[in-house]
């Protein structure tokens, strides 16, 4: 039984949890997640003013993490640390901690790829969630469509030619005037729209697309985020909401509606072709897009045909957080791996365990 401290910096999240077990048999012991709201009266994170957070809350956020978990330093048997991608200032506050406790403890450190994270994320909660099966990841900063083997073995199908997912959310619901991060105001204000009332085109989806097409995996959301663009300065609607169902209301949720049914069908469509082609029986969701209800619910009729099942994570799971970290650390540390102190923060990385697409 391995105790691993997992550690997350990578954006405006300073995270920090504790996670034990063995091979697929892994229990969190605790998860702390200190969010940056600060952010929000600039429409998006702001690098250095992320990194200067980091920097203040890592140490209370260890400390609580160690606490709710009912053990010290002594217990623990690793780090694992997220060190690409992410803002390279923001990661390394958490690579020198990482780095700095273990040499302290004697113990080993491992860097963990952030989106190998999201990976082992659903697994958490979802002792189901196993390989082989088809992984949908989509977050603020990336959009990823994966056929996973096994672990450490990921055939990359598609991703994004331009916005990731999240980053959509977040355009588009600047547009409408709402708060950011935009992900949970756009699907709240969408449940009150006529997702039928704009009907955008649904970016990169043709049905003459076949197994082979360059395009048969890939999505891309500029266009979609232009047809929003186009379709709020039609209805010109003010810079901010109104409160009460009014008419201007109205109109701001069907375009988030259509929006929304929009990307989130082109999502869906795009896995479901993954699914089948490799004949997987399970499909997991991760990265903070993924707890947005009408895309799983989405996936799940897409899949549902072949009999597939979908997993997606928890809210607290979905975003960044040192749980996934550590959990996709100790699958690392299993396997042989330790980083050396020379362990560096790279802004951009390829996802480790690449094969053959």
């Amino acid at each position: 039984m391995t105790r691993v401290l997992g550690i997350e910096t990578s954006c405006d999240e300073t995270s920090a949890a504790v996670l034990e077990g063995t091979g697929d048999d892994a229990t969190l012991r605790s998860l702390v997640i200190l969010s940056q709201d600060v952010h929000r009266v600039f429409g998006g994170v702001v690098p250095e003013i992320a990194s200067r957070a980091h920097v203040t809350a890592i140490v209370p956020v260890v400390e609580r993490a160690l606490a709710d978990a009912g053990g010290t330093l002594g217990d623990i048997d690793a780090v694992a640390v997220t060190h690409a991608p992410g803002l390279v200032g923001a990661l390394l506050v958490g690579v020198s901690f990482a780095k700095s406790l273990a040499f302290a403890r004697a113990i080993p450190v491992v860097g963990v790829h952030h989106m190998e994270g999201h990976l082992f994320a659903t697994t958490i909660e979802h002792g189901d969630a196993l390989p082989p099966f088809t992984a949908l990841l989509v977050s603020g900063g990336h959009t990823m469509l994966l056929d996973v083997e096994r672990w450490g073995s990921y055939r990359l199908l598609g991703a994004t030619r331009d916005d990731a997912a999240g980053e959509a959310f977040d355009k588009v619901a600047k547009l409408l005037g709402l708060p950011y991060p935009g992900g949970r105001h756009i699907e709240a204000l969408a449940r009150e729209g006529d997702a039928e009332r704009f009907r955008f085109a649904r970016p990169m989806l043709r049905r003459d697309q076949q197994p082979g097409d360059a395009d048969y995996f890939d999505v891309s959301f500029s266009g979609l985020k232009t047809a929003v663009l186009h379709a709020v300065r039609g209805a010109a609607l003010p810079p901010s909401p109104s409160d009460g169902p009014d008419p201007v209301r109205a109109e701001r949720a069907a375009i988030a509606a259509s929006f929304q049914a929009a990307l989130i069908d082109t999502l869906a469509e795009k896995t479901a072709r993954a699914a089948r082609l490799f004949r997987r029986e399970r499909v997991v969701l991760g990265g903070g897009v993924a707890c947005n209800r009408a895309l799983a619910a989405r996936v799940a009729e897409a899949v549902a045909s072949s009999g597939a099942r979908v997993f997606a994570p928890s809210p607290r799971l979905a975003t960044d957080n040192a749980a996934m970290i550590a959990r996709a650390g100790l699958f690392r540390l299993e396997s042989g791996e330790q980083a050396s102190l020379d362990l560096n923060a790279y802004p951009s990385l390829p996802i480790p365990g690449l094969i053959a697409a």
